[in-house]
């Protein structure tokens, strides 16, 4: 189901898929280059029965490849558009839980790359809008405001000791933060993995989601 022409939640393309009654509901943010359908394979696998909202990223980068907010270079990001982004997407979240009459206690964000550090900073910003998230080969977007509190938040975070594009100290010291914030955080290091996600991170972060759902 596409909701364009909705007016509570028009501010993204996006694809929804309800759940079962009550379920969970999964906000799949795509990578660099990816597009609303991305993860949604990805989603009725991890999750079978969660409605799933998957939005479109709005920055288009060299004219070809979707994000969901700029960077300078590989690394660098562009943190005032990032900031106004996660306002937008946090918006576009409360919206849909309104337009789709899903529960909007009962979202969790499962994020990859580029999503994964929107997700991340919708924590950071909007600490109430999210139950949890799942963080796949995330970076520290930016330091949180040091009163963030998580407490009763849980975070997934799947990291590859060879990624070449975010090293994982990057994501250990995002996971630090996260726990300083009273978040109960899993960290799933893989020491042979690079960016792409591999079967044993699938496996964990379905189990994962398993519990908390």
């Amino acid at each position: 189901m596409t909701g364009p022409d909705r007016q509570d939640s028009s501010q993204f393309e996006h694809v929804y898929e309800p759940g079962e009654e009550s379920a969970t509901t999964l906000l799949l943010l795509h990578g660099t280059g990816g597009d609303e359908r991305d993860m949604l394979p990805l989603g009725r696998q991890l999750a079978p029965g969660c409605a799933l909202l998957s939005p479109r990223g709005k920055v288009l980068e060299g004219g070809v490849s979707r994000r969901f907010f700029r960077r300078h270079a590989e690394g660098m990001l562009d943190i005032p558009d990032l900031l106004e982004r996660t306002d937008e997407l946090a918006a576009f979240v409360s919206g849909s839980a309104d337009a789709y009459g899903f529960d909007p206690s009962r979202v969790v964000a499962v994020g990859f790359s580029n999503g994964a550090n929107i997700a991340a900073s919708l924590l950071f910003r909007h600490p109430g809008l999210l139950r949890g998230a799942a963080l796949l080969r995330p970076m520290l977007p930016y330091e949180p405001e040091p009163e963030l509190d998580l407490t009763g938040k849980s975070v997934f975070v799947a990291a590859g000791a060879r990624d070449p594009l975010v090293p994982a100290a990057q994501s250990r010291e995002l996971a630090l933060r996260l726990e300083e914030a009273g978040a109960s955080v899993v960290v799933r290091m893989d020491p042979a993995a690079g960016h792409g996600l591999v079967e044993e991170d699938l496996v964990t972060l379905a189990a994962w989601l398993e519990e908390l759902r």
